[in-house]
């Protein structure tokens, strides 16, 4: 994975036009301005780490992590059979094993940036109710604030004994190992997998998920799609992210259930929030939806500036590039795509349709009217939506504003 300054120059250098036209009708650009940068910096990173750390899982000087000085994040993924070969035999079992690495105890001091962003955002004088919200911001800003640890690598152990080796990161101080040859399980089957020594992994074990070749796949967006983020709105994104409890979208649980029980899918949730989020997202996601791997991307840390950028800029290739992995994963799956049409669902989802003819069975857009700044947009214009799903049946892709609005296409869905 790239260092963060190239990701969020790439991602400068894929805005569309209509993403840079809603950014500036919504006022990012100076919201962005004012927000704390560079709340990280990479002078906190051990000299020889971070000059060894040019050469990622090839690092020979990285050291295993300890609980004392360092913190893993373990990212819950999807293990998948490799495509069959001529032999007909299934081949194993094989996943994308993704850690996070951080030093332990290194983003304390945030009082000022707290009062910065609460500031920012309108809170109230100070009182009780703002002395809760300042608790909530300084909660959430930390893991942008904690110093990311590169070259250092962790074991992981499965429940039946056996361990893997996992990294070092790299600059960005998160690793990707693709790892196989694991013991035999069923399709929808989940694996519980921790860090040695699980000390070292605050926020938990792993959950694997395992999804044969062929089966239904869900990949859905996250933010206005199934969680209420407001992310037309550079402040309502920052309210939502630091301030407020995280919400569903009304009915969206509901929908996930049905399909769940209807279907025995195996789910993604793709999503442009950073990886920063992901302690965040993860117990919101399991509270209220069927679990799945959460892929998010690898940009703006340490940087909160960057963090709007991310949700705002580039985001159809960067979906469409993650796509491409999954179909890699999983080619003879049939896949059920939900976004909505706040950002650039609509295109990815067309875009991926079209690149895999036969791959996407059907395309749910939430049809978002109640978000500020969708009315000086011309996002929910028809010619919008036949655009983006040019050569897409129209009987794959429909526009939704109330999930009840699903049910009856979903319940068709498991005839195909």
């Amino acid at each position: 994975m790239a260092a963060n300054l190239p990701n969020l120059a790439q991602e400068r250098f894929q805005e569309t036009e209509e993403e840079r036209e809603a950014r500036n009708a919504a006022g990012f650009p100076g919201v962005e301005k004012s927000l704390p940068k560079h709340i990280g910096s990479r002078f906190n990173i051990p000299f020889l780490d971070n000059i060894t750390s040019f050469f990622g899982n090839k690092n020979v000087l990285a050291q295993e992590v300890n609980p004392k000085d360092d913190v893993v994040w373990l990212l819950d993924n999807t293990a998948y059979r490799p495509v069959l070969d001529n032999s007909g035999e299934r081949p194993p079992w094989e996943a994308e094993f993704v850690a996070a690495y951080f030093t332990r105890d290194s983003g304390k001091d945030v009082s000022g940036w707290v009062a910065q962003i609460a500031d920012r955002l309108g809170l109230g004088q100070q009182g009780d109710n703002r002395a809760e919200e300042e608790a909530t911001i300084t909660e959430r800003l930390i893991p942008f604030v904690n110093t990311i640890q590169p070259a250092r690598f962790v074991h992981l152990r499965f429940p039946n004994g056996e361990t893997q080796k996992l990294g070092p990161g790299g600059r960005n101080a998160i690793s990707s190992d693709i790892v196989g040859t694991m013991s035999n399980h069923s399709d929808g089957a989940t694996l519980e997998v921790t860090a040695v020594p699980s000390e070292v992994a605050p926020h938990g074990s792993m959950l694997m998920h395992f999804a044969e070749p062929r089966g239904w796949t869900v990949i859905s967006d996250i933010d206005d799609s199934i969680k209420i983020t407001m992310t037309m709105s550079p402040i309502g994104i920052l309210r939502s992210t630091f301030v407020s409890t995280p919400t569903p979208i009304t009915g969206m649980p509901e929908l996930y259930n049905h399909i769940n029980g209807l279907l025995s899918p195996s789910w993604f949730y793709l999503s442009a929030s950073p990886y920063n989020l992901y302690t965040f997202l993860r117990p919101f996601l399991h509270q209220y939806y069927p679990k799945g791997t959460t892929i998010l991307r690898d940009a703006s840390w340490m940087d909160l500036s960057g963090f709007l950028e991310s949700l705002t800029q580039g985001t159809g290739d960067y979906k469409v590039s993650r796509m491409d992995k999954i179909h890699k994963w999983l080619p003879e799956r049939k896949i059920l795509c939900v976004g909505d049409s706040t950002q650039s669902d609509p295109e990815a989802y067309g875009d991926i349709y079209r690149k895999y003819p036969g791959w996407v069975k059907a395309i749910f857009i939430r049809k978002v009217v109640d978000v500020e700044g969708m009315q000086k947009t011309d996002k929910n214009d028809p010619a919008r939506f036949e655009k983006a799903f040019k050569d897409v049946p129209k009987n794959v892709w429909k526009l939704f504003e109330n999930p009840s609005e699903l049910y009856t296409t979903v319940d068709s869905l498991r005839a195909l």
